[in-house]
């Protein structure tokens, strides 16, 4: 596993300290929006679907590090949109840092490479660049030629000047198991410290609807792309615990834990997650006491979450499983390949 052992350290600590505090509810990865604005419009995502006057809005520093304190997550997600696109992201990042957060960057790397002198390499920082494949199933998927190699160019630029740099990569229905074999082959040629992966699951705003998986169908395709990771042919380097993986193969079986992954954006706290379009909350604390969390997850019958295994949900419970005593020494021998 790929995960730093500074980052893994202080989550198991702050694992253990909820535990300890009696605490059944609490938050994992803050996924911070600074911004929906985007150089792109990929089609498995709504995001830049928002109306222009809420496209030209973006969070300050201050309103990132009040949502970031609020909720006391140790790992910080920035997605966007672009987040790179956001002026003052510099100050965000090293605000963070200065916070001992562990902070994932998303990126689709076109800015990247122009923007490397605004940061400085950090255990806490990772840039997590986006590629869902090969250059033409990549750059079909972003709708424009030439990004794939725009990203590649990037990540082998942030890695010479000594960053971390992780991929992150959503699989579709339709998705060739031999070809992300070879993507996968591919990424670990660059080096990177990590891949991640999730199954493409319905976001409401997406354009493209037709090609999200359902749940017997993410546990055979993922257990056809790992067959050679998981008979240790392959030693792919994934920044997961391998518990989730377990569980896109099908070989674990989890709720979903919906509060261990909130959405923070300009609009506000969603609710319940990011998947969902059904409002926003003005504090963390409205979120986790006013959500009737009963109302999501597969256990609850709601048709909308009965799919999805997206690791925004299924990763804090996968996180919360590796601290039982039967699965420590697995997520602890993992950290050493």
């Amino acid at each position: 596993m790929a995960v730093h052992l500074k980052q893994a350290i202080e989550v198991g600590k702050y694992l253990v300290t909820q535990r300890l505090l009696g605490r059944k509810r609490f938050p994992l990865v803050l996924m911070l929006e600074p911004l929906f604005r985007c150089n792109l419009a990929c089609s498995g995502c709504g995001k830049i679907q928002h109306p222009t006057e809420i496209l030209k809005m973006h969070l300050s520093p201050e309103e990132c590090f009040a949502a970031v304190e609020e909720c006391g997550a140790p790992v910080v997600s920035i997605p966007g949109g672009e987040p790179l696109l956001h002026p003052q992201i510099s100050e965000i990042v090293q605000g963070l840092v200065e916070r001992r957060k562990f902070i994932y960057l998303c990126t689709n790397g076109l800015l990247l490479e122009r923007s490397l002198d605004k940061f400085q390499p950090s255990p806490y920082l990772n840039f997590s660049v986006h590629l869902d494949g090969l250059r033409e199933h990549h750059d079909r998927c972003v709708d424009r030629e030439g990004v794939f190699d725009k990203a590649v160019q990037a990540i082998r630029a942030a890695k010479a000047r000594g960053f971390r740099v992780t991929t992150n990569t959503t699989i579709f229905e339709g998705a060739d198991p031999q070809e992300m074999q070879k993507f996968f082959d591919f990424v670990s040629s660059l080096n990177v410290d990590g891949m991640m992966v999730s199954p493409g699951y319905s976001y409401e705003w997406a354009p493209d609807q037709d090609h999200f998986l359902k749940r017997e169908q993410t546990q055979t395709l993922f257990r056809e792309i790992f067959a050679p990771y998981k008979a240790g042919q392959k030693r792919w380097n994934f920044n997961h615990n391998p518990l989730f993986l377990d569980f896109l193969t099908g070989e674990k079986d989890y709720e979903c834990t919906p509060w261990g992954s909130p959405s923070y954006s300009v609009l506000g706290w969603q609710k319940p997650c990011y998947l969902l379009n059904e409002g926003h909350y003005k504090t963390f604390r409205e979120l986790l006491e006013s959500t009737d969390w009963s109302n999501y997850g597969r256990a609850s019958g709601n048709p909308q979450c009965a799919d999805c295994m997206v690791h925004c949900g299924y990763e804090p419970t996968a996180a919360t499983d590796a601290m039982q005593p039967a699965n420590l020494t697995r997520a602890v021998s993992s950290l050493f390949g």
